[in-house]
């Protein structure tokens, strides 16, 4: 049996409010890259699904798909280097012993 769009739409929607509460409840930087990682593959997800069963026969959702899998790569590395300077400097990678970068 394959899964409707509904099942589809409900777990990306499920996946998004996950990536969305961890990002605004956790405090480790590690956690929050995670959640933001979560809510873009749901994002991932919608297009994917909508490409499928809105236009079968056509590309662009892969094609969209494909970008954001590129982008969130790219802003993976410079958050994990960011991260890993964060640490070597405050011993921390908690959000509030980043206040210093702020300025």
């Amino acid at each position: 049996m394959q899964p409707g769009l509904f099942h589809i739409l409900f777990i990306s929607t499920t996946l998004f409010f996950l990536g969305v509460y961890g990002f605004f409840t956790r405090r480790n930087l590690i956690t929050m890259l995670m959640s933001l990682e979560l809510i873009l593959n749901s994002v991932n997800l919608n297009f994917i699904a909508f490409n499928k069963y809105l236009w079968p026969g056509q590309m662009e959702g892969l094609f969209f798909t494909v970008f954001i899998i590129a982008i969130a790569a790219a802003e993976a590395a410079v958050a994990i280097a960011i991260i890993i300077n964060l640490y070597r400097s405050h011993r921390s990678i908690d959000v509030e012993s980043a206040e210093e970068m702020k300025y």
